[in-house]
């Protein structure tokens, strides 16, 4: 699949590269610091509500034992499996309240096995959107998210962002971004509306809101062209480990666009995104090494760009070709046959 994600006036929009998926990063956050950070902001939430439907007293002073339900429930909303397991360990009150999301990760489990036909289970979407439902009854961000999906792709955008606005407005960044994308892409579109969600999923470490943010500044069609702050959001997503984003802040540092002109971290990042399987990063870095000399491992990866669907690769690695022995040549096919990229945030 061709990756042209490098903004081109004449090329219709780029809006379309990135897909409604949850991200795997979220999962990597550390146990402990998803629970300060929920502790941290339910002293606030609590220190201005001054009622409660919970059974639990309101006067926390320092206990968050003693949360009301209904708080910690709105706090541990977008947790995921392991961090919510983390926070129910911490004590009784706390593993009482969030029964009913715990609850839902077995409703979202069996959603994706209906969704994908994993585990032993044939694909029934139908199936599949009532267990998410039953999960986001239940007050996870993350069924929410994946409920939103299933109407989105069957068409039904307006129960999508529904839910989408569910999700963001309980601190879910993907429902975030999702819900930027949306407002981009529904008719009328709502451009405020758009990069005021891609912004705060951007902000709360997302890196495909901060990627998709990027090429809003980039490009200039959705708000003013701004490529100091296009290029300061393609480098955290970038570094974040969002393959596009690697190969165009390595562009960025090419052209000097938004960032003073350093070859160096050009090479750096286009190698980079090239090792992570971005074919067109492998076509460039493979003819940075062609024009140093570097026989064997240029070819390399010309092959991939060119098994990645990079045709441009095609003559110049048969030129390369003509210069190398059979030996060399399998070789590079060996290399190529065996090679897989690095792991990355898609």
């Amino acid at each position: 699949m061709k990756q042209r994600t490098w903004p081109c006036r004449s090329e219709g929009s780029r809006f379309t590269s990135l897909s409604f998926l949850k991200p795997q990063e979220k999962e990597k956050r550390s146990r402990i610091s998803s629970i300060n950070r929920a502790t941290a902001k339910s002293s606030t939430i609590s220190s201005s509500s001054s009622s409660s439907s919970s059974p639990l007293s309101n006067d926390v002073s320092g206990d968050f034992s003693m949360l009301p339900y209904d708080i910690l429930m709105k706090i541990a909303a977008p947790f995921s499996h392991p961090n919510l397991q983390a926070a129910s360990s911490v004590c009784k009150s706390w593993r009482d309240a969030l029964k009913p999301l715990r609850e839902s990760m077995l409703l979202l489990r069996w959603g994706k096995k209906f969704k994908h036909g994993r585990g032993g289970v044939r694909a029934n979407l139908d199936k599949a959107l009532d267990s998410f439902l039953k999960g986001a009854a239940r007050g996870s961000t993350l069924a929410m998210v994946d409920a939103g999906l299933v109407y989105w792709e069957t068409g039904e955008k307006e129960k999508a962002m529904s839910l989408y606005r569910r999700a963001a407005e309980l601190g879910d960044a993907v429902g975030q971004c999702n819900l930027g994308i949306c407002y981009l892409q529904v008719q009328p579109s709502n451009l405020k509306e758009a990069m005021k969600w891609l912004k705060q999923s951007a902000e709360n470490g997302y890196v495909r809101a901060q990627y998709q943010l990027a090429l809003c500044l980039h490009q200039g069609r959705v708000v003013k062209t701004n490529l100091l702050e296009a290029s300061k959001w393609y480098l955290k997503a970038a570094e974040g480990g969002y393959v596009r984003a690697m190969y165009n802040i390595s562009l960025c540092y090419s052209v000097g666009e938004g960032l003073p002109q350093n070859r160096k971290l050009a090479r750096k990042w286009m190698k980079r995104a090239a090792d992570h399987g971005h074919c067109k990063a492998q076509f460039e870095h493979g003819l940075a090494l062609f024009s140093e000399g570097a026989m064997l491992k240029s070819i390399l990866y010309l092959e991939l760009a060119e098994r990645g669907g990079e045709a441009a690769a095609t003559h110049i690695k048969e030129v390369i070709h003509q210069q190398l022995s059979a030996t060399s040549r399998g070789h590079v096919i060996n290399q190529a046959n065996n090679w897989r990229p690095l792991p990355a945030t898609r």
